[in-house]
This record gives C-alpha cells, sequence and structure tokens, in this order.
C-alpha cells in the first residue's frame, strides 16, 4: 500500500539510498547531463539533420538517437561512424555504440515548428504584401463539391467557402 501521507519537500532532494527511491536531483542531473549530449551532438551533425534528430538516452555505452522517419535515419546512418568515433574524443571515451531509432513525435514537432513560424510571419507581414484570398468562382467550387459530399468533410467545406466567400463575395459579408 501507499504512503499516501504528505512528505517534507527536502526529502525529494535527498539521498535515494536512504528511502530506496530515486531522488529529484538525481534525475535533475541527468536531463542536464542528456541536454548537454545532445547539444553536443547537433554541433557534430550536419546543419540539414540536426532538427530531426535528438539524443534519447544513453546506458551502457550505447546511445540512442532518435529522428523522424526512416529517410532521416538512413542520412544519419552514414554520419554514424565519424559521430560515434568524435564522441569518443571529445565527451565519452567509454561509448561503444549508436542505436538509431525511428520517434514520428519529431516529425509533428517540426511540422508545428513550422506552422508556429508561418502564422508568426503572417502577423508580420511586410509592408505592402497582400494577404491570400481565395477567388469567387474557388469558393463557388468548393460550395459546389460541399453540395454532394456528406458529414464532416460537407461541414468542412462549407465552411472553407464561407471563409473564402467573406473576402471575394460580396453578398455575403453581412453574415
Amino acid at each position: 500500500m501507499r504512503d499516501s501521507r504528505p512528505h517534507p519537500i527536502d526529502s525529494l532532494f535527498g539521498d535515494a539510498a536512504e528511502t530506496g527511491r530515486v531522488s529529484l536531483s538525481k534525475i535533475q542531473q541527468r536531463a542536464i547531463m542528456l541536454l548537454k549530449l545532445n547539444r553536443a551532438v547537433n554541433a557534430l551533425l550536419p546543419a540539414p539533420l540536426r532538427p530531426w534528430c535528438r539524443v534519447a538516452n544513453v546506458r551502457q555505452g550505447v546511445m540512442v538517437l532518435e529522428t523522424a522517419n526512416a529517410s532521416w535515419k538512413m542520412r544519419l546512418r552514414y554520419e554514424q561512424p565519424q559521430l560515434l568515433s568524435a564522441l569518443r574524443v571529445q565527451i565519452l571515451p567509454s561509448l561503444s555504440s549508436i542505436d538509431i531509432r525511428i520517434n514520428p513525435g519529431l516529425a509533428r514537432k517540426q511540422e508545428l515548428n513550422a506552422q508556429n513560424n508561418d502564422s508568426s510571419r503572417q502577423l508580420h507581414r511586410p509592408l505592402g504584401e497582400k494577404p491570400r484570398q481565395l477567388s469567387v468562382q474557388s469558393a463557388a467550387s468548393i460550395r459546389h463539391v460541399a453540395a454532394r459530399s456528406e458529414g464532416k468533410l460537407k461541414n468542412a467545406l462549407e465552411r472553407l467557402s464561407e471563409l473564402a466567400g467573406e473576402s471575394a463575395d460580396p453578398a455575403r459579408r453581412g453574415k
């Protein structure tokens, strides 16, 4: 049964050997070590690979690198021997190998970063640059396809045509 009574916060940062638990200070030290190692690996990688690769873990002389997909994994494999020898010389002499794994979450993270950058670029659009708009014909085509669709697709297409129509169709501006 768990001990659910309140504990002093000092016990979380104390020596883990006494309580049989992993202390927060050891977790923090491990996280800092992995961050430093990640920075070192990024400095050694070619620029195109950097956003698509990160250090996930190091255990028993094996570094685990995560990459976004199979194509980046293949590119990283070409860099693996140089990376391994450079890391042995500079940081981890006990490093025996590098394990490369695919983590699709990295690709999603890069997509979100790209979307955030695009939205910030739209907010800070240079003077004189017009925002893109759909024409009246495009809005009509989208409405035509929506009329023949069902369910969620129909709703999404109708919303899209209404948004396009607001800027292009004078009759819809009153909505």
